[in-house]
């Protein structure tokens, strides 16, 4: 007789279960994994992209966010990505130049003219169009972030005009066109892994490197690097991608969330990024930084142009 009503207690709890789920509120919740240290104002527009992705979904929506390539360099999280076993990451658009060629165009030197021509193209329907050419290759584009604008920075010798990049060996990305840029500038290109620059930089194993203000700093590079040329040679947007097999899976109402994430997202990752760009000329003013900021007579500087 108690085994009966044991029983059927666990078959009524069974029919009650499902209607127990339908009235609570499911939240989907995505995995995001990056590079970039968690004080990068990339991570921090990634931060606040999440805020307002849970005030745009009442809740229903979220992103869990792994930095510091906890889950992988840029190359290995787009393979997670590939095989459905990360959602969403964040690569700079050098990274994409193997699946699409349309992608180099933003490594090619003193293209863009203004900082308002370079966000009209990534708003525009150039812009968006890229964001879907990658669907092919089991990912695609959500939006662009701001990466601020590529300048150059070295250890031992300042860079005053062009002909000082001669012989030096300069980190790039893993790119096909930012190699060849470096060789049409005379120097000579090294693709080191980001996680291993401060190394190289240090040991003089690579004269300098490119990048943009905010990775120096909360990469410590300037601790190693005695002098930065604001010469801004490129200005590679870095772009949020997330798995097909994920983007399938979401509701219309749930890709709706992410799309409207653009315009405002573009305009405070902006803001976060000329904060640490200011920091880092701070910095650089200090008398105890290794650091001297060359803005006053390279900031108009042209390559090759």
């Amino acid at each position: 007789m108690k085994v009966m009503k044991i029983t059927l207690a666990l078959f009524m709890c069974l029919l009650l279960l499902p209607g127990c789920k339908q009235g609570e509120k499911e939240t989907r919740v995505l995995k995001l994994a990056h590079g970039l240290s968690p004080t990068h104002s990339v991570h921090q527009g990634l931060e606040f992209m999440n805020k307002r992705l849970v005030d745009l979904s009442g809740g229903k929506m979220l992103l869990d966010i792994y930095p510091s390539s906890q889950l992988g360099s840029e190359s290995q999280c787009i393979e997670l990505l590939q095989i459905g076993s990360l959602d969403i990451t964040k690569v700079s658009s050098a990274s994409l130049e193997g699946f699409v060629d349309l992608f180099k165009v933003f490594g090619l030197p003193h293209l863009l003219e203004s900082r308002e021509q370079y966000f009209n193209v990534l708003d525009g329907p150039i812009g968006q169009e890229l964001l879907t050419l990658t669907e092919p290759y089991w990912f695609r584009g959500l939006t662009y972030f701001d990466a601020g604008a590529r300048s150059f920075y070295t250890t031992n010798r300042p860079i005053r005009k062009p002909e000082d990049l001669k012989g030096l060996k300069i980190r790039v990305q893993q790119s096909p066109i930012a190699m060849e840029m470096m060789v049409a500038f005379g120097g000579s290109a090294a693709p080191v892994d980001w996680g291993e620059l401060y190394t190289a930089l240090q040991s003089n194993v690579v004269d300098g490197a490119e990048n943009n203000a905010p990775s120096i700093t909360t990469a410590f590079h300037h601790e190693v690097a005695r002098y930065f040329t604001v010469n801004e040679h490129t200005m590679c947007p870095d772009v949020i991608i997330i798995s097909t097999t994920t983007w399938e899976k979401l509701t219309e109402q749930e890709k709706n969330g992410y799309n409207r994430l653009h315009p405002k997202q573009l305009c405070i990752n902006v803001n976060y990024g000329n904060n640490r760009k200011e920091n880092l000329y701070r910095k650089s003013k200090k008398k105890e930084s290794k650091l001297s900021t060359l803005i006053n007579n390279l900031s108009l500087m042209q390559l090759n142009r």
